[in-house]
């Protein structure tokens, strides 16, 4: 096999790789959260499509795709409908970077997380340009508000972040792992994971990942009980369906960062390696079965933090605006400045 024709493989088998995992986990995302929000609310939730209404998702896309595609007469039709893929695919690429196992990553790229959290801020930009197009002014104030509270939170994400990436000593994600399979707490040969010494940044970054997402209880660019359904109240069928899947998506794409940046990744516990592991790094490199368990314990953590973002969502109601950005400029803010420098100095006293 020559260069070029090695080159277009790897490619492809990154580009399935991408799709597989953006077509499916985040569909069990969905399903987790279907099930979980009814379990709270004394419901059944999903049963008839599917073992359990495990295919009720799937169902619910094959639905939207029969939808007619509505597009108000008002709205500029190019912007309206190119929206949803504006917001979509970001969400797509972030996974090109999340290593979910030994070995298993489509790129490990030396700036890593700096990719990872610039183009998650490209999604705001679908999010407002469906707002501004549908002609609507309950859209163009979802749109609106999505846009200040992307600007408002963004700032203690990217924060709580660099406050890893100063504590691992690089920005790239699988580097990031790697350097809390050998992080001791000072003076002791205890491994610990990143979350037990910055907890306060693990808290700043969880926050402002649902507010990114615009996840309850900081869903005010949807607020339906005041703006009908915010950006999305003009769009029907796929182009509503892309939308739902972009906040699944990057609901399991801000799940495995904070996995990789706190949570050991794909490590069981602290200082327990994966069986065979000898650290090359290559895929396999820990065997079938170390790999294949290196992928279900990462999974498995992501969809614990989407449990608790699904029961963030039923247990607490939506924050007013003024209360929303009252709490990324005034507390979370300040608090991951705080947490940065202490980590900053720590880093050089230590």
């Amino acid at each position: 096999m020559n260069v070029a024709d090695s080159f277009w493989l790897s490619a492809l088998l990154k580009v399935a790789f991408i799709l597989g995992l953006f077509f499916v986990v985040p569909l069990v995302g969905g399903y987790l959260e279907h099930k979980v929000m009814a379990r709270m609310q004394h419901r059944r939730g999903p049963v008839e499509a599917g073992p359990f209404g495990s295919l009720q998702l799937v169902a619910d896309g094959i639905k939207f795709i029969q939808k007619e595609d509505i597009i108000p007469a008002a709205a500029d039709k190019w912007v309206f409908s190119l929206a949803p893929g504006v917001a979509l695919v970001p969400a797509m690429l972030i996974f090109l970077v999340v290593p979910l196992g030994p070995g298993v990553w489509a790129e490990d790229l030396e700036l890593g997380l700096f990719y990872a959290l610039a183009i998650s801020s490209i999604t705001v930009l679908g999010i407002l340009m469906g707002g501004w197009a549908s002609a609507n002014k309950f859209s163009l104030i979802g749109g609106m508000r999505a846009a200040g509270q992307l600007i408002a939170y963004e700032l203690p994400l990217f924060l709580a972040a660099v406050a890893v990436a100063v504590q691992a000593g690089t920005l790239s994600l699988v580097g990031i792992v790697e350097a809390q399979s050998t992080f001791m707490i000072a003076g002791t040969d205890i491994n610990v994971w990143f979350v037990f010494p910055q907890i306060l940044g693990f808290g700043i970054f969880f926050l402002a990942a649902m507010a990114e997402l615009s996840r309850p209880p900081f869903d005010m660019p949807i607020a339906d009980s005041e703006l009908v359904f915010g950006y999305m109240t003009e769009y029907t069928g796929i182009k509503y369906a892309m939308y739902m899947l972009t906040e699944y998506a990057g609901m399991i794409t801000m799940s495995a960062l904070m996995v990789v940046l706190y949570l050991g990744g794909w490590q069981l516990l602290p200082g327990v390696p994966l069986p065979g592991c000898d650290g090359a790094g290559g895929l396999f490199d820990c065997g079938v079965l170390g790999t294949l368990g290196g992928v279900a314990i990462t999974l498995g953590k992501v969809l614990l933090l989407v449990f608790v973002f699904v029961w963030a969502r039923v247990a607490y109601p939506r924050l007013r605006e003024d209360q929303l950005q009252r709490m990324a400029w005034l507390v979370l803010i300040p608090l991951s400045l705080v947490n940065l420098a202490a980590v900053a100095v720590l880093k050089v006293v230590l």
